[in-house]
């Protein structure tokens, strides 16, 4: 696991999770006064809630959070402990005397992994969002913390992932970062390296997943993948804008992770902007695809074995 900062003013990410039960949530907060949000959503088999109110078309302009759980759809739960949170600070969109948080969320698929009896719920939304800080844990942590790769051939086959962060800079003050839980089907890529995918216990080596395709090969495992992400910016960008960059920032998936957006995966990225820098969309895009793509090699390169499936660390450590 490593320690990592968000240096975008007034975005806060926190995680919470079972370490025994191998499943965990990661909330992201917005800025006092809601961003602006947009999201993408690419994969065949997504599980998601509050996204349809992020057409440009519909009345909220603004978010207060976002959030990305384990345990399927039984993980969509931790949500609400998100706005529970919320609504205990007297955030949300006001309705009357009342106050709505407004909170977004994706799960992926994690009960192979740990107890598959344990999935975030209420309370393990509400500490994520009461933890939130500039500072968190990237790795096997929050969301990422039951996420794996590599399972073209059976979860037997499985390699350790979970969550990344990477953040751009530009020198005129533009910021663009991304927080992604890579729990893919395929497998993490770099050029010709390949960081994590099918793992072959007997030969100890990876097996490429692109081979694997090129081979014909028929699919053992269905619906048990996802990665999903959020974009955080200072930029200022429409409703409309933020999922375009959202669908940009897909490109960094496919720069990295290898089948991608498959009928087995349910791949989404949120983009929150907070609307303090004036700049082109497509610059903001461009950064989010790279942003996206390193993050998902920050998670491989932080994780650690756990419930059998082995890291990288493990394997390139030596």
């Amino acid at each position: 696991m490593r320690k990592s900062k968000i240096n975008i003013s007034g975005f806060k990410i926190g995680t919470a999770e079972n370490r025994e039960g191998l499943t965990g949530v990661t909330v992201i907060l917005a800025p006092d006064g809601g961003a602006t949000a947009g999201v993408d959503v690419r994969g065949c088999a997504p599980g998601t809630r509050e996204t349809d109110l992020l057409d440009p078309r519909k009345t909220v302009q603004k978010i207060h959070a976002v959030g990305l759980s384990g345990g399927s759809a039984f993980g969509l739960e931790a949500a609400s402990g998100c706005v529970k949170y919320l609504a205990e600070q007297g955030v949300g969109f006001p309705i009357g005397n009342v106050c709505v948080p407004i909170v977004c969320s994706a799960v992926l698929f994690d009960l192979m992994i740990g107890d598959e009896k344990a999935y975030p719920d209420l309370l393990m939304g509400y500490e994520a969002a009461k933890s939130a800080s500039s500072e968190f844990l990237s790795g096997c942590n929050g969301a990422g913390t039951g996420a794996t790769v590599g399972k073209l051939l059976g979860f037997g086959n499985a390699m350790k992932s979970g969550a990344g962060y990477h953040e751009i800079s530009l020198p005129g003050g533009l910021r663009v970062g991304a927080y992604v839980v890579v729990n893919a089907c395929g497998e993490v890529f770099d050029g010709e390296k390949i960081f994590a995918g099918v793992f072959s216990r007997s030969r100890k080596k990876i097996i490429s997943s692109h081979e694997l395709m090129l081979s014909g090969i028929t699919r053992e495992f269905s619906g048990a993948n996802t990665t999903i992400a959020c974009v955080i910016t200072n930029a200022a960008l429409s409703k409309a804008e933020c999922s375009i960059v959202s669908g940009m920032a897909h490109d960094g998936y496919a720069r990295s992770i290898r089948p991608v957006h498959t009928t087995m995966d349910g791949d989404a990225i949120f983009t929150m902007a907070s609307g303090e820098y004036e700049t082109a969309v497509d610059t903001v895009g461009y950064l989010a695809e790279d942003a996206i793509r390193l993050a998902v090699i920050d998670a491989i390169k932080n994780t650690e074995t756990m419930g059998g499936c082995i890291s990288y660390n493990d394997i390139f450590s030596g």
